[in-house]
C-alpha cells in the first residue's frame, strides 16, 4: 500500500515537472496557430524571422536572468544597466576616433567590462550588504540610468564615426546560411548557459541555493561566491545584449532598455524557471522571449488590442504565468 503510494506521488511529481517544462512549447505553438488565422501574413518566413531576431535582445539578457532568478534573486536593473553600457561604449568608440576592427574591438570589450562590473557591484551589494535583492537593483536601476541621461546630457548619445557603424551594422543585419546573426548570438548564449547550468557544480550550486540557501551552505555551496557570481553573469549577458543591439540603430537614449527588466522576468517565469528560486529552465526562457516578440507581433498584425497596449499584455502575461506556477505547486 505505501509502495503504491509512493510510486503514486513520484508519478504525479514527474508530470508536473514535465508540464512545467512543455508549457512554454505548447504556448508557443498555440501562438503560432492563433497568429496564422488572425493573419496570413503572420507565417511568412521573413516575419518569423524578423520576430525571432527582435526578441535576441530580450532572450539573451533574460538567460542571465534565469541564474539570478533560480538562484532565488532577482535583478530589476538590467534594462538601465543596458543603457550605460550601450551609451559608454559609443562614448568609448566616439573618442578612440579610428574606424577599423581594432577600435570597435575595443568598444566592445568596455561595454562587456562595464556590464559586468555593473553585475558585480549588484551581487557584492546584494550578498556582503545583506540587502534583499529587489531593494538594490532597485536602486541601482535608478543610479544606471541617472548616470546615462547625464552622459547624454538628456539627449542622445550617436556613434560619429559613418565608417564604423557601416562596419558594425552587419552585426544586426546581416545572417549566416540564412540565419540572422543576432539570432546566432541569443542560441549560443543559450546553448553555453544551459551547459553551465546542467552539466556543471556551478549551475548545480545555484539551483541548491535558491532551493534552501541554509541547506546549500550545511553542504558546503559557497553562498557568497555562487550568488555574487549569477549577477556577474546576468551583466555579461546584458553585455552581450548590447553588443548586438547598438548596432540596430547606433545609438542610446535615456529610455534605451525601458522595461526590458519586465519583459526579462516574464521570460524567464513563462519558460517555467520558478520566481521563488530552486528551478532553472534556460531553453524554456528563450521560448518564453520569442513568446512575447510574438505577442507584440500579433497584436501589431490585428486589430483586437492596440499596439500601444503590449506592455500591459506582458504584464497581464507575468500575472498569469504566476498564477499557473503557484497552481502547479499546489498541486504537488
Amino acid at each position: 500500500m505505501t509502495e503504491t503510494v509512493l510510486r503514486s506521488t513520484a508519478e504525479k511529481r514527474r508530470l508536473n515537472l514535465d508540464m512545467r517544462a512543455l508549457s512554454p512549447f505548447i504556448a508557443l505553438i498555440a501562438l503560432i496557430i492563433a497568429g496564422a488565422l488572425i493573419n496570413p501574413d503572420f507565417l511568412t518566413a521573413s516575419n518569423l524571422l524578423n520576430v525571432v531576431t527582435r526578441s535576441a535582445f530580450i532572450a539573451i539578457i533574460a538567460v542571465g536572468a534565469t541564474f539570478v532568478i533560480a538562484g532565488g534573486g532577482l535583478d530589476l536593473s538590467v534594462g538601465s544597466m543596458a543603457a550605460l553600457t550601450a551609451g559608454v561604449m559609443i562614448l568609448t568608440l566616439n573618442n578612440l576616433g579610428g574606424g577599423d576592427v581594432g577600435t570597435l574591438a575595443l568598444g566592445m570589450l568596455a561595454a562587456i567590462a562595464l556590464s559586468a562590473a555593473c553585475g558585480l557591484a549588484n551581487g557584492l551589494i546584494v550578498t556582503f550588504g545583506r540587502i534583499e535583492p529587489f531593494i538594490v537593483t532597485l536602486g541601482t536601476m535608478g543610479i544606471y540610468r541617472s548616470l546615462v541621461i547625464w552622459l547624454a546630457a538628456g539627449g542622445t548619445i550617436t556613434m560619429r564615426n559613418y565608417d564604423l557603424r557601416e562596419l558594425y551594422r552587419p552585426v544586426y543585419f546581416d545572417s549566416i546560411l540564412g540565419i540572422p546573426i543576432p539570432i546566432i548570438a541569443f542560441l549560443v548564449v543559450a546553448a553555453i548557459g544551459a551547459l553551465i547550468l546542467y552539466r556543471t557544480s556551478f549551475g548545480r550550486h545555484v539551483v541548491a541555493l535558491g532551493s534552501n540557501e541554509d541547506v546549500a551552505r550545511y553542504s558546503g555551496v559557497p553562498i557568497w561566491r555562487v550568488r555574487t557570481l549569477t549577477y556577474v553573469i546576468q551583466g555579461i549577458c546584458v553585455g552581450i545584449a548590447v553588443l548586438v543591439y547598438v548596432p540596430r540603430l547606433g545609438s542610446a537614449t535615456p529610455t534605451t532598455g525601458l522595461l526590458w527588466e519586465l519583459q526579462a522576468i516574464t521570460a524567464v517565469v513563462i519558460g517555467g524557471t520558478a520566481l521563488k528560486g530552486g528551478v532553472g529552465r534556460v531553453w524554456g526562457t528563450v521560448v518564453g522571449a520569442v513568446i512575447l516578440e510574438l505577442v507584440a507581433n500579433i497584436m501589431v498584425l490585428s486589430n483586437f488590442v492596440s499596439e500601444f497596449l503590449v506592455g500591459a499584455v506582458q504584464g497581464a502575461i507575468i500575472i498569469i504565468a504566476m498564477l499557473v506556477q503557484r497552481s502547479v505547486h499546489r498541486g504537488r
